[in-house]
C-alpha cells in the first residue's frame, strides 16, 4: 500500500453479514477505497457493489490482488481456507466469528493469522454501552465484587427472513447452532465484563429439531472473583423480537442492567442513586470517560493505514472458542462442570 493512499477494501462473501460491516463502515468515516467483492451468488455480489461500491469480481483471488485489507464473510467452516489464502497475499483481514467450527478449527485459524494484521467480529467489545459497564465495574471500590449476573439473548432464527443464512441449518457450514454462531459474543462479553471465568456448565436443546443445530442454552459461569453468571441463548420464531440482549449485574453494593447491546439504556444504582443512560447522553458519558465508540469496521482500517495491530484479534476470540466448547461438552455430559 502506497505511503498516505486510503486502504483498499475487499470482500469475500456479500450477504446479510458483509452488508452490516459495509454499511457501518461507509458510517465510521474512515477514509477507505472500495474494491473487489465475490460471492458464489453473482446476483448477490452485483447487488452488493450497486449499493456499496468497488466490482464485482470473477474470483477470490481477484479480490485479494485488488486490496490492502479484505472482510471474511463466508460461512464458518470456509474461514480456514479463506484465511489461508489471504495470508499467502498479504492482505489484512477482518474475519467474521466464529473463527472455526470447533476449537480445534479455531486454534489453526488463530496460527495462520499470527503476525499479520487481523480482527475479529467480536464487535460487542465496541460497544458504548458494554463499554460503560466495563468503566463501571472497575471502581470496584464502589460497587464491591459482582455477585451475580444475568445474560439473556434472543433471535429468530436466522435461516430465514432478514439473515436469509440458509446455510445456518447445515452443521457442516456452521459447526453447531445459536452459542457459537450467535452468542460467542456473549460469551466473551462475561468473560471480559466479569471474569475470567474458571468453569462453565450447560444444557442444550433444539426445539426446531435441525440435524447438529441447537436453538436453546443455558449456561452458567463460575468466576474467579466468587460469582456466578447465566446465560440463556434463544433462537426462536418471533420476527418481532429481530435480535435483543438484556443484561443485569448484581454487585455487594451496585445494581447495573444494560437493555439494548449499543446505545443502552444502561442503568446503575450505587450510593442511594440510579443513573440512566442512553443514545447521546451514553456517548458522551463514554466520551468523558474516555472510552473509545468508533466503529469496530473503522477501527481495522485505521490500524491497516497505520500499521499497527487490531483488536480484538484471534487470541482473543481463540478464548471465547475454548469457552463455548467447555459449554458444549458440559452439555454433552449432561451439564457437569468444565474447567478451564
Amino acid at each position: 500500500m502506497a505511503a498516505g493512499a486510503p486502504v483498499r477494501v475487499g470482500f469475500l462473501g456479500a450477504g446479510f453479514i458483509a452488508t452490516f460491516h459495509s454499511k457501518l463502515l461507509r458510517a465510521s468515516g474512515v477514509a477507505h477505497e472500495r474494491a473487489g467483492v465475490h460471492d458464489l451468488d453473482r446476483d448477490r455480489a452485483e447487488a452488493f457493489v450497486a449499493a456499496a461500491g468497488g466490482f464485482v469480481a470473477g474470483s477470490e483471488d481477484e479480490v485479494l490482488g485488488s486490496c490492502d485489507a479484505v472482510f471474511i464473510c463466508t460461512w464458518t467452516s470456509d474461514h480456514e481456507e479463506r484465511v489461508r489464502r489471504a495470508v499467502d497475499a498479504g492482505v489484512a483481514m477482518f474475519v467474521e466469528k466464529p473463527l472455526s467450527t470447533d476449537l480445534d478449527g479455531a486454534r489453526r485459524v488463530t496460527d495462520l493469522l499470527a503476525g499479520t494484521t487481523h480482527q475479529v467480529g467480536l464487535v460487542l467489545r465496541r460497544s458504548p454501552a458494554y463499554g460503560l459497564v466495563e468503566s463501571i465495574l472497575e471502581d470496584a471500590d464502589r460497587t464491591g465484587r459482582v455477585m451475580s449476573a444475568m445474560f439473556r439473548d434472543d433471535q429468530v432464527l436466522p435461516t430465514g427472513g432478514r439473515y436469509a443464512s440458509a446455510w445456518r441449518a447445515d452443521a457442516s457450514k456452521a459447526g453447531s447452532g445459536v452459542l457459537l454462531e450467535h452468542s460467542i459474543h456473549d460469551v466473551d462479553l462475561i468473560d471480559r465484563l466479569l471474569g475470567p471465568v474458571s468453569s462453565v456448565s450447560g444444557h442444550q436443546r433444539s426445539f426446531h429439531e435441525i440435524d447438529g443445530i441447537e436453538d436453546l442454552v443455558v449456561a452458567t459461569f463460575e468466576l474467579e472473583g466468587g460469582g456466578v453468571a447465566t446465560l440463556t441463548t434463544v433462537w426462536h420464531d418471533i420476527p418481532e423480537r429481530n435480535s435483543l440482549r438484556y443484561l443485569e449485574i448484581h454487585c455487594e453494593r451496585a445494581f447495573i442492567s444494560v437493555e439494548e447491546d449499543w446505545f443502552g439504556p444502561v442503568r446503575c444504582t450505587v450510593d442511594g442513586t440510579t443513573q440512566e443512560w442512553s443514545g447521546d447522553e451514553l456517548l458522551a458519558e463514554c466520551e468523558r470517560r474516555g472510552i473509545p465508540t468508533v466503529l469496530p469496521e473503522g477501527e481495522f482500517i485505521r490500524s491497516v493505514a497505520e500499521g499497527r495491530p487490531a483488536s480484538p484479534d484471534a487470541a482473543v476470540a481463540l478464548r471465547a472458542h475454548e469457552l463455548v466448547d467447555g459449554i458444549y461438552r458440559s452439555a454433552a455430559a449432561g451439564g457437569a462442570s468444565t474447567q478451564l
